[in-house]
């Protein structure tokens, strides 16, 4: 690489002052499959000390740190006072290499393959700049660069909006999922109950029967759990472990997000898990903040952290359709109100956003009723869900695999010609 292009040739100068405002690109807002995901505004007072290398149109950046995760993308007419983390390797073609090839082969699986062998660390694994620009790529005249990079715009355009598609599906279906469980929760699943106001702005019209009341009254244990300096890693088997907030966010209990408690510290038994617990983040970031999930086994060896609520109920409620209610819009309302932080980043949500919380129930038989429908619901949804998640997926692998085959010469792309389009006929 390094007869083709040149690296990091610009950073900030030091006369940039401190009011200097700057567009950011962190490591963590470049993937694989998307390339830039998003930016930051920051002035340079309040920006990273890592925001310091300026790009023009036609770089490509590398993250030289945590190689795996394949940060690689392409700058097209960026803003003057865009500026990335100097964890990127800044690659500047120089006047033999086409910027949209070169774009193209340093997101080949061959090169990636080759950043990731040379690279140095196990937990934290990097690459040096001057090692990486010593990887070897293709060299061919530049019309057929220019060819190639022709054919992969429009190919892998054409596969960029099929992904599309499917993203778009999938929050189609993540917004019906939730609808359903929304109105499950709040409306029944009678269309032809006769309705009450609720006399609660965001609950709106509830099956008669259902008792409008609060969550609190149903409750027998409420608390939280502890804050141990924990071991970087997960549990090993037989080893004690305290959850991370992080296992209710999908709604779903993920026993596997913890922390190992070192064997040094005394376990707090009084923490461990029991079947039938319903665990709330009370502190996390705003979408997630009050997320909900049931245990459905005990299990002794995992214990409750300080930034979960654990709570338990009496045994004529239903802790599946509580936490389908706290998922819900109405839940979801409720929790936004009350959370209260200085930033999105971290939030809160005291107890008495939970306790306090309006809710219709109706009988326990009923409760059941909507739960086993809603488990049934889900198995479904997930099903879809996972469909369209396999279809991303093997199409991003296609989308790699041609990249690869067009930048090495494995296929022949120098007579191509885009197909041209259908007419309408009259």
């Amino acid at each position: 690489m390094k007869f083709l292009c040149s690296y990091n040739d610009d950073v900030l100068p030091e006369s940039a002052g401190a009011d200097f405002e700057i567009e950011y690109i962190d490591i963590g807002s470049v993937d694989a499959s998307s390339g830039i995901k998003k930016t930051e505004k920051f002035t340079l007072k309040k920006a990273p000390s890592r925001a310091r290398r300026r790009v023009q149109d036609g770089d490509v950046i590398i993250s030289t740190v945590r190689t795996y995760l394949e940060a690689i993308a392409s700058i097209n007419n960026p803003p003057e006072n865009m500026v990335v983390s100097t964890g990127f390797a800044v690659i500047r073609p120089r006047e033999g290499l086409d910027k949209g090839f070169a774009a193209y082969c340093l997101r080949a699986e061959g090169f990636i393959g080759e950043v990731v062998s040379r690279s140095v660390g196990i937990s934290y694994p990097a690459i040096n700049a001057s090692d990486l620009v010593n990887i070897g790529v293709p060299v061919l005249p530049l019309p057929e660069q220019k060819q190639i990079a022709k054919f992969l715009d429009h190919e892998t355009g054409k596969i960029d909006l099929l992904i599309e598609k499917q993203q778009a599906l999938i929050a189609l279906l993540k917004e019906k999922r939730q609808a359903v469980v929304s109105h499950a929760v709040t409306k029944g699943l009678n269309p032809h109950a006769k309705m009450k106001d609720s006399g609660v702005e965001w609950l709106g019209e509830v099956p008669e029967h259902w008792e409008v009341s609060r969550i609190k009254f149903t409750i027998t244990t409420f608390e939280q759990g502890w804050s141990p300096q924990c071991d970087a890693r997960p549990r090993d088997r037989n080893e004690i472990g305290v959850l991370k907030v992080g296992c209710v966010n999908s709604g779903v209990f993920e026993s596997n997000e913890n922390k190992a408690l070192p064997s040094s510290l005394m376990p707090r038994h009084q923490y461990s898990l029991k079947k039938g617990d319903l665990l709330i983040s009370r502190a996390n970031t705003r979408d997630l903040v009050g997320k909900a999930a049931m245990v459905e086994e005990d299990d002794a060896m995992l214990l409750l952290c300080d930034k979960l609520y654990r709570l338990r109920f009496s045994f004529q409620t239903e802790p599946h359709f509580i936490r389908d209610y706290i998922l819900s819009d109405a839940g979801r309302n409720q929790i936004e109100l009350d959370a209260t932080g200085a930033s999105a980043s971290m939030v809160n949500i005291g107890q008495d956003c939970i306790k306090e919380m309006p809710i219709a129930f109706p009988p326990l038989s009923e409760q059941q009723e909507i739960t086993r429908t809603m488990r049934k619901h889900a198995v479904d949804f997930e099903s879809l869900l996972e469909k369209s998640e396999k279809q991303i997926e093997l199409m991003q692998e296609r989308r790699t695999a041609l990249i690869s085959v067009a930048v090495t010469g494995k296929i022949d792309v120098r007579d191509w010609e885009p197909a041209p389009a259908l007419t309408e006929r009259k």
